[in-house]
């Protein structure tokens, strides 16, 4: 356990159905709650686009087997009175619905209060510590998480336990600082209505600024590079090669800036002084180029509250299917 959620006290064994839908995939598992611990005795991993919609997908991973008394859904969008249209992909679901279908109780969470619940059940070997801030930090906790999108939730601290909400901070309007970060919201103005900061901090976002770099600022694009992105995801390849690949440098340096200066923004705003954890399926993968005095330079660059975000620690959720495991801790603590 990472933190202690309020209320997450439920000793009651049980199992349910949990699962984090996705715009680009879709993690599904049979989750088993002991009293104690979370185990999981059958998961999956979809294609999200290759299904119509979320019972379709529940049918092809049950099969003939029994499905539990409860099924609980992270998405990737606002839920409303258990409803949700998801943001990145054109999917509507509706809990009712799936409960009526399958004549199960079923609850929807956003994804990134499905990842903050996730660190109830998560341990140590699922962090990596980018900076330590003050030992023993106490207060609100912050969440961000790029991947297909951005996204950003809290956990209220209220003393003796943490209140997981979500947001949808990742749509919030992305903010120059300067003159590039200028020329880059313009050429996204291009194409979209709304330049937010989900068009920036994402898989889609590291494509963008890859172009916006190459067709504006003129950089050079190697050919080994540009075969690679013929045959192989292309934020993957631009990530991934970002040490060989000047461009991709480039690409992945304004990322994590404002990855670090989103954070910044997303800390005070929740004044969130008991930490910041960076989750999602980007991430991960970019431990060995995040560099601790890189990212806290941008990370506190805001003036006077420079001290207060310094002393905040900053850790990277190294677990990807952290959201699955938080829908499955929601759905065994909730009572109606």
């Amino acid at each position: 356990m990472i933190l202690k959620i309020a209320n997450g006290d439920n000793k009651i064994e049980q199992d349910i159905l949990a699962a984090d839908i996705g715009a680009t995939k879709t993690n599904i598992a049979l989750c088993h709650w002991d009293g104690n611990d979370l185990l999981i005795s059958n998961e999956a991993t979809y294609k999200t686009k290759n299904f119509t919609d979320a019972g379709s997908l529940i049918d092809e991973f049950i099969g003939n087997d029994e499905l539990p008394a409860k099924i609980c859904l992270a998405v990737a969008g606002p839920v409303q009175e258990n409803k949700v249209t998801l943001t990145n992909i054109n999917w509507q679901i509706d809990g009712d619905q799936i409960a009526k279908q399958f004549h199960r109780e079923v609850l929807l969470i956003n994804d990134l209060e499905a990842t903050a619940y996730s660190l109830a059940v998560l341990d140590s070997k699922d962090i990596h510590s980018i900076h330590q801030g003050e030992r023993g930090s106490k207060g609100n906790v912050g969440i961000i998480a790029p991947g297909t999108g951005l996204g950003e939730a809290g956990l209220y601290f209220n003393g003796g336990g943490y209140h997981p909400f979500a947001t949808e901070g990742g749509h919030s309007s992305f903010a120059p600082r300067i003159g590039i970060d200028i020329e880059l919201y313009h050429f996204i103005k291009r194409n979209f209505e709304h330049v937010s900061w989900e068009r920036i901090i994402s898989g889609p976002g590291i494509c963008t600024m890859y172009d916006f770099l190459l067709h504006v600022k003129e950089r050079e694009e190697p050919s080994w590079i540009k075969e690679k992105m013929l045959a192989h995801d292309k934020a993957s390849v631009i990530s991934e090669n970002a040490t060989e690949c000047a461009i991709c440098k480039e690409t992945m340096d304004m990322f994590i800036r404002y990855l670090a200066e989103e954070s910044g923004n997303l800390v005070l705003k929740f004044k969130a002084t008991g930490g910041l954890f960076i989750g999602g399926g980007i991430v991960p993968h970019l431990v060995s180029i995040i560099h601790e005095d890189y990212f806290l330079k941008h990370f506190s660059g805001f003036g006077r509250l420079k001290d207060l975000l310094q002393a905040v620690p900053i850790s990277i959720i190294l677990n990807k299917k952290a959201a699955l495991f938080g829908a499955a801790y929601f759905g065994v603590q909730y009572d109606k």
